[in-house]
C-alpha cells in the first residue's frame, strides 16, 4: 500500500541511486527512508541481488545516513557521510566499507565531499569538493574558513555570474575537483583544479579506468548570466588541462569515457535562433587529439546519460519518447538508433563488464524506481525487477488518453483513474500541469505525485502540451517562445476531451500546476473560468520582473530575447497582464529559497489577487525552495491543496491543516 494516509505515503522508501561493482557481481542501491522522528528523509545503502534471486540486505544505519557509492576495484564500497559528526553543519566526509568488516573514515575535509568516481582498474579516487578561493591546501583552506566564522562574516563578493543555483549561494566556496592514487591513511588528495572559480558547479565528469584522465565539463562564464560548459581532459598527475570541445553556442555536460581511454562521449545542447528551441545531441571525442563528432544528429530525438558498452562500440542513453524515457543503444559506427525498452522511464544506467547486460532504475507514472537488470542486446524488451525497498500499489489505474487540437497536433497524456470511477460515479477532474516546460509527464514523482490526489477521488489529467519533450521537435517549437499560445490550447482541448466522459464530472473541476505549471496555471486563470478552483505554486507572474531576478537570467534571454530590445514576448506571454479577467478563487505557493522562480513572484500575485478582490491564499515557506522537499512541509502542502480543492470542488467547509 502507501496512500492510506499521509504518513502511509512518506514511509515509503525512495530508490534514488545505482552503483556496481568492477567485476558485476554486487549491485548497491541508495534508499531514502523517513528517520524515527518523522522529520527527516535520510540515505542508507541496501545490496541488491543482481540474479534477483534474494532480497535487498540493508548495509549502512548511521542515523545521519549514507550516499554516493561507488566501488573500488579492491571490492570495498567507499560512500559520502556525516556519520560521526557531532554538529548538522560538519561536512560530509569519504568512507570505505570493505567486503567483511566495519566502515572507515578515509578523507575528511573542511569543504566536504561529493561526486566520487573511482578508476575502476587503477583504483584512483576523484571526487569534487568545496574551497575558498585562492585557497592553496587543506591547512590554508580551514585558517580562512575559521576566520570568516570567529567574524561572524557570510558576505560574499562577486566578480561575474551565476551567483544562485536552484536553492542555494554559489560562493564563497568554489567547486574544485580532487585526486587520491592511494587510501591509506594520511593520503592526502592532490587539488586538480586550484584555480576554478564557478567552472565545475554542477558540472559533471568521468574518470578513465587507469585513473589518468578526468574528463569533465567546464563553464565558461565570459557570457553574463549563461555559463556554458566546454569539454576539458585533465591529466591526474600533473593537473594540466586541455580542451576537448568547446562551441560559442553550444554546451557540453555528462562525460562518459570508453573502457579504453581512447574516447569521451557527452551530450551537447546547441542554441539554434531567437525563434527555434535548441538542439540536443551527443558528441563522440577522441581524448587524445580532440577531433570529435556528432553522434545523434535526430532533432526529435534529446538524448542523456550516454555510457559506454565495454567494447567502446555501443553506447547506450536515455531519451523521452512518447510518454516514456526508454532506454536506447546506439551502434558508434553507422549512427543506427534502437529502442531497448518498449515501456517506463529509465534512469541511473549501468553497464555490466559482460556488456550484454545493464542495470538501471525504471519507474512509471504509476510505479516509483525500482532497481531492474536489462538485456542489452534486444529491442523493445522487458526488464527483470530486482528485489528491492520501494514498491507500493498505487490507489486507482491509469490510462493514456488524447486529442487532436486545432492545427492537426495529436495531444497526449495520461489520466490517473481514482478506484471506483465510473459513469455511475462520476469522479471531479484535476488538471495537473507539468513544469520545465521543456519536459513530460513520463515518470514516477514524489514531490508532484498524482496518486495522492486519486486517493481523495480525484480523476488526475496528465497532459503534454506542445513544449512538451518525447513528441519531436515540432512539439517543442509550437510552444517556443509563445508560452501561453498553443500550450494552452492544448491543454484546454485535452480538458474538453476528457470532461466530455461520462466517467468524468465535467461541473467540478480545478487546475494546478508547479514552476512553468504555475505560470501556466496563472495564464489559464486570465482566459477561462471554466475551473472551479486553482492552485499555483513557484510560478512566473510579472515576465519582466522575473528575467532579472531568476538565477539563469542568461537562458531566459535566449527565448525572449533581451528586454529592453525585444520587449515583445513579454508583454504578450505575462500572465500579469490578465489579471483584469481572474475571477477564479487561487491558492497562490511558493519557497523563500526559490531562487529559479523568486518569491517575489509570489508576493506580488498574492498582492495583485488581494487587491482586486480574487478569492486568494497564499502558502508561504520560509525554508523551502523551488520544490517542498521537507516532510512535514510536504504534508502542510497537501493538506493545504485537498483543503482547498474541497472547499471549491466539493463546496466542503474549510479546514484548516493541524501545522499551520
Amino acid at each position: 500500500m502507501g496512500f492510506g494516509s499521509f504518513d502511509e505515503y512518506l514511509s515509503l522508501a525512495r530508490v534514488t541511486d545505482l552503483a556496481l561493482s568492477v567485476d558485476g557481481s554486487r549491485l548497491v542501491a541508495t534508499v531514502a527512508a523517513l528517520n524515527e522522528d518523522g522529520n527527516e528523509l535520510v540515505n542508507s545503502l541496501w545490496e541488491i541481488d543482481p540474479s534477483g534471486g534474494s532480497e535487498a540486505k540493508r548495509l549502512t544505519r548511521s542515523k545521519k545516513g549514507e550516499s554516493s557509492p561507488a566501488f573500488h576495484p579492491d571490492g570495498s564500497l567507499l560512500f559520502v557521510s556525516k556519520r560521526d559528526s557531532e554538529k548538522d553543519d560538519d561536512p560530509p566526509a569519504l568512507w570505505r566499507l570493505p567486503a567483511t568488516g566495519d566502515a572507515e573514515r578515509v578523507f575528511t575535509r573542511t569543504g566536504g565531499v561529493s561526486g566520487v568516481r573511482v578508476a575502476r582498474t587503477a583504483g584512483t579516487v576523484v571526487f569534487s569538493g568545496d574551497a575558498m578561493p585562492g585557497s592553496l591546501g587543506k591547512d590554508e583552506d580551514e585558517k580562512r574558513r575559521k576566520a570568516r566564522k570567529d567574524a561572524k562574516v557570510n558576505a560574499v563578493l562577486y566578480t561575474e555570474t551565476p551567483i544562485r543555483f536552484w536553492d542555494h549561494d554559489l560562493g564563497p566556496d568554489e567547486l574544485r575537483l580532487y585526486a587520491a592514487t592511494s587510501l591509506g591513511a594520511g593520503t592526502q588528495p592532490a587539488d586538480l583544479t586550484p584555480t576554478p572559480g564557478r567552472a565545475l558547479d554542477e558540472a559533471g565528469f568521468a574518470v578513465s579506468r587507469d585513473g589518468a584522465t578526468v574528463v569533465a565539463a567546464w563553464n565558461d562564464t565570459s557570457e553574463p548570466g549563461y555559463p556554458r560548459a566546454r569539454l576539458v581532459a585533465i591529466d591526474t598527475a600533473t593537473g594540466e588541462q586541455r580542451i576537448l570541445a568547446q562551441d560559442p553556442v553550444a554546451m557540453f555536460n555528462d562525460p562518459a569515457i570508453s573502457d579504453d581511454g581512447t574516447w569521451a562521449v557527452a551530450t551537447r545542447e546547441q542554441d539554434t535562433t531567437y525563434d527555434d528551441p535548441p538542439l540536443v545531441s551527443l558528441w563522440l571525442v577522441e581524448i587524445a587529439t580532440g577531433e570529435g563528432r556528432e553522434l545523434v544528429a535526430d532533432p526529435d530525438v534529446w538524448p542523456a546519460g550516454p555510457r559506454f558498452a565495454p567494447d567502446g562500440r555501443t553506447i547506450y542513453f536515455e531519451a523521452d519518447e512518447l510518454g516514456h524515457r526508454p532506454v536506447f543503444r546506439l551502434d558508434v559506427a553507422s549512427g543506427a538508433i534502437t529502442r531497448l525498452t518498449a515501456a517506463g522511464h529509465y534512469t541511473n544506467i549501468l553497464v555490466a563488464p559482460d556488456g550484454a547486460t545493464l542495470y538501471a532504475l525504471r519507474d512509471s507514472v504509476d510505479s516509483p524506481p525500482q532497481p531492474v537488470r536489462l538485456d542489452a542486446t534486444v529491442t523493445d524488451g522487458e526488464p527483470v525487477l530486482l528485489p528491492s525497498p520501494g514498491r507500493t500499489d498505487v490507489p486507482g489505474t491509469i490510462e493514456r488518453v488524447d486529442t487532436t487540437a486545432a492545427d492537426g497536433t495529436t495531444v497526449e497524456g495520461w489520466l490517473v483513474r481514482p478506484a471506483g470511477m465510473s459513469a455511475a460515479e462520476p469522479a471531479p477532474l484535476l488538471l495537473w500541469i507539468h513544469g520545465g516546460p521543456l519536459g513530460s509527464w513520463n515518470g514516477w514523482s514524489w514531490r508532484w505525485n498524482p496518486w495522492l490526489m486519486a486517493a481523495k477521488g480525484y480523476a488526475v489529467l496528465l497532459p503534454d502540451p506542445a513544449f512538451s519533450t518525447g513528441y519531436g521537435a515540432k512539439m517543442v517549437q509550437r510552444g517556443w517562445g509563445q508560452w501561453g499560445g498553443a500550450p494552452f490550447t492544448d491543454l484546454m482541448s485535452i480538458t474538453d476531451a476528457v470532461t466530455a466522459r461520462p466517467d468524468i464530472d465535467a461541473t467540478r473541476t480545478a487546475a494546478m500546476g508547479g514552476s512553468y505549471g504555475g505560470y501556466m496555471a496563472n495564464w489559464v486563470a486570465g482566459h477561462t473560468d471554466r475551473f472551479r478552483c486553482i492552485v499555483t505554486h513557484a510560478s512566473l507572474w510579472a515576465l519582466d520582473q522575473f528575467s532579472g531576478t531568476t538565477d539563469a537570467p542568461g537562458y531566459w534571454v535566449k527565448e525572449f530575447g533581451d528586454l529592453v530590445e525585444h520587449p515583445e514576448r513579454y508583454a504578450e506571454w505575462s500572465p500579469h497582464h490578465s489579471l483584469d479577467n481572474i475571477r477564479t478563487p487561487m491558492l497562490v505557493v511558493h519557497g523563500d529559497k526559490d531562487y529559479r522562480v523568486p518569491v517575489g513572484e509570489a508576493l506580488r500575485l498574492w498582492w495583485d489577487l488581494q487587491r482586486k478582490g480574487v478569492e486568494s491564499s497564499y502558502l508561504y515557506f520560509p525554508d523551502e525552495g523551488h520544490w517542498i522537499l521537507k516532510p512535514n512541509n510536504a504534508r502542510v502542502w497537501y493538506e493545504t491543496v485537498w483543503s482547498w480543492l474541497d472547499k471549491h470542488v466539493h463546496g466542503a467547509e474549510w479546514k484548516q491543516p493541524e501545522l499551520l
